[in-house]
């Protein structure tokens, strides 16, 4: 069955090693209202069958089918990291309908070889020095919005 939320050219949404299921939930259910896609990378701290993961993503998960992998490759298409350590704001990018979005671990961020390979491609979003980190749904959700306003918000009312 074709899922219904996704929009032709769609925002991928990447994360790696997420460890907290109610923060995939929440993001999935942004994945479905915005016809984003959704792509995890292990290795998980839940099960995809876990009750929180569930309950989190309420009935969206029919609509989403999340393409799981064991290791991050780089595809042929414009990728952005983003990370506390990014020295160039998520606003300064010029978003496309076809971009990639990773976002790492609640707790341990993107993996190092990701900053020391792409670091012109690490990007923050802006917070009081010495805070901590926004929740990774909302910083996901935010830098989201951002990409689909700079589309004009293609395919969604």
């Amino acid at each position: 069955m074709p899922l219904r939320h996704l929009r032709k050219n769609s925002v991928e949404i990447v994360l790696f090693n997420p460890e907290i299921p109610q923060n995939t939930g929440n993001i999935a259910r942004t994945c479905v209202v915005t016809g984003s896609e959704l792509t995890l990378i292990r290795p998980l701290g839940f099960s995809l069958s876990d009750r929180q993961l569930k309950r989190a993503g309420l009935d969206y998960w029919e609509e989403l089918a999340p393409k799981v992998y064991d290791s991050f490759v780089m595809e042929d298409r414009p990728t952005y990291f983003f990370s506390t350590k990014g020295e160039r704001l998520y606003t300064s990018i010029d978003f496309t309908e076809e971009d990639r979005l990773v976002f790492g671990a609640e707790s341990q961020g993107l993996p190092s070889y990701i900053h020391k390979t792409w670091p012109k491609k690490i990007f923050s979003i802006p917070m009081v020095e010495g805070s901590r980190s926004l929740n990774l749904s909302n910083a996901v959700a935010l830098v989201l919005y951002e990409a689909l306003r700079q589309t004009g918000f293609k395919g969604l009312r």
